[in-house]
């Protein structure tokens, strides 16, 4: 008896180890599966899990991918977004001040104005709020929507006036609006807190509106001495040196701009610009095209690749761009010209003289109502998108400079 006994003690002893050991390679196996996951498949979980409302289950996942990667700002943000949802609003604070300081983003900081909010910290929402609308205006002003943030920014001005950023933005809007009068005010007031180089590139945009080139360099100058890395300052800086005839440095500067911004639509367009003065004709249309990606349906950049179709003698693709553009921009002088040019080479020489004579009439007034293009016989087109009027864009030669038609 004793034997079968220890027998039967020895079984299951054995049969317990066994279970044990194959527990263990369970486990194992589960926690190399875990981490075998790549981090994309980690945050393809994550955002299954959070559309699914499996918040806590996302939040884990985002936390796993952030233990490795803790500087990507989107997923910090979707971490914020999901503790948000659960209602862990401290939380998603932290999180989404952590995006912000990695990258700033509108929506980021929408996002964290209402966690404010949730929380009742309304001063907080406020502040980030306004920080929103600054943001806004901001893309308004390098589309050249120069309106937009003067309606936006005006109210907010009369009640912060002493937010030398909102002085700023809005003083460079109503100058480049034309409007210098209203903007020398502002300039003013950025003024009396000592030179800088915000002070500078205002002053000097302002010279370039009335054509004091000269004056003009000098500001920029001394503004791109002060902070190089200034938004647009190298772009105005080299407007002011083509305005005094330095076309290379021009060039430099507007290389400059782009390094730092290739998008920004000033430095593009009037590299283009010398690029077709050059004849180096298909740089110049990358260029030209991109500035229109940046600023879609903007008569100046039309213009100039109908310029560049009439130089190389593609006549015909000219003349419809041309045709189409003269009837949106009726006082775009050189629009008129490059058309009359484009009859002419097609042997349309009655319809070159029309446009001539019709161009004539209106520019003294009175415009004729046989005329292409003039009131009685236009039809209803979209609008042209372009910064300011087209009457002012044209006196300013698209920017701020009567040199802009190379």
């Amino acid at each position: 008896m004793g034997s079968r006994s220890a027998s039967r003690l020895f079984v299951r002893l054995t049969v317990r180890m066994l279970c044990g050991f194959v527990f263990l390679a369970l486990f194992a196996t589960i926690l190399k599966g875990q981490a075998q996951r790549t981090p994309g498949e980690i945050l393809k979980e994550a955002a299954t899990f959070h559309q699914a409302g499996q918040l806590e289950e996302a939040i884990a996942d985002y936390r796993l991918f952030l233990e490795k990667y803790p500087d990507v700002a989107p997923v910090r943000s979707d971490l914020g977004a999901a503790l948000a949802g659960a209602g862990r609003y401290e939380e998603a604070i932290a999180e989404y001040k952590r995006s912000l300081h990695l990258k700033s983003l509108p929506q980021v900081r929408l996002n964290l104005a209402l966690a404010y909010y949730k929380t009742t910290k309304l001063s907080l929402a406020v502040a980030e709020l306004k920080k929103v609308r600054l943001l806004e205006a901001d893309c308004d002003l390098r589309l050249g929507e120069n309106k937009k943030v003067i309606d936006l920014l005006t109210p907010v001005q009369q009640t912060n006036g002493d937010d030398l950023a909102i002085v700023y933005m809005l003083g460079t809007a109503l100058v480049r609006d034309g409007q210098t009068e209203k903007g020398q005010v502002l300039i003013d007031k950025i003024l009396k807190n000592g030179d800088s180089a915000e002070a500078r590139l205002l002053l000097g945009t302002t010279r370039l509106m009335v054509n004091d080139f000269a004056g003009a360099l000098v500001d920029l100058q001394k503004a791109v001495e002060l902070n190089p890395a200034l938004p647009e300052v190298y772009a105005y800086y080299g407007t002011a040196l083509l305005s005094t005839g330095d076309q290379a440095g021009a060039q430099e500067a507007f290389e400059h701009a782009l390094r730092d911004d290739p998008n920004n639509f000033d430095a593009t367009l009037r590299m283009g610009m010398l690029l077709r003065k050059d004849e180096r004709n298909d740089e110049a249309l990358k260029y030209i095209r991109h500035a229109l990606e940046i600023r879609p349906g903007d008569a100046g950049v039309r213009y100039q690749i109908a310029a560049l179709e009439l130089s190389v003698g593609q006549v015909e693709a000219a003349r419809i761009h041309l045709e189409a553009l003269v009837v949106e921009a009726p006082n775009f002088t050189e629009a008129h010209v490059s058309l009359a040019t484009a009859y002419y080479r097609e042997k349309r020489k009655a319809e070159s003289s029309r446009r001539g004579e019709c161009f004539r009439l209106r520019s003294a007034g009175q415009e004729s109502g046989s005329c292409p293009g003039s009131r009685s016989n236009r039809r209803s087109h979209p609008p042209v998108h372009a910064s300011g009027s087209h009457a002012a864009r044209i006196r300013r030669g698209l920017v701020v400079s009567r040199n802009a038609f190379l």
